[in-house]
């Protein structure tokens, strides 16, 4: 039941953005969220689900593109005045920091992974109402 109150919001403002700035490559993406969002609901309560997961993933996926085709190049339009939108190479970072977040995720992913590993070793065994100990 969620699924369809938070469809309705979500396919409203697709349909807007649609009508006001859309083209031919942002309608196929529109197609496909709401496709995906309908459906999503449909097989859920039909118990697939692995198929209801599928879908809400590839709703997701769709709005956002149909939303990056729509705004490209534009990363954040103004409202005001179109000379003052954010665009995205305005937002893009310059090369420095590009390079210096490039050398600090190559030193912490490896950290990041064995502490993944290690806790995934340490709470690998599942556990049961039986393993709680009794007050007192």
């Amino acid at each position: 039941m969620l699924g369809l109150t938070t469809a309705g919001p979500a396919l409203t403002f697709l349909l807007w953005t649609q009508a006001l700035n859309g083209g031919a490559g942002s309608l196929v993406a529109l197609i496909v969220t709401l496709a995906a969002l309908l459906g999503s609901p449909a097989v859920g309560r039909a118990g697939r689900d692995g198929w209801a997961f599928g879908l809400s993933g590839t709703a997701v996926v769709a709005a956002v593109t149909m939303l990056f085709l729509v705004l490209f190049p534009d990363v954040m339009p103004s409202s005001t005045d179109p000379r003052w939108s954010l665009t995205a190479a305005d937002a893009s970072a310059n090369p420095y920091a590009l390079k210096v977040m490039t050398w600090l995720a190559l030193v912490v992913t490896p950290v990041v992974i064995a502490y993944q590993a290690w806790t995934y070793w340490v709470f690998r065994r599942r556990i049961g109402t039986q393993h709680i100990p009794q007050p007192g």
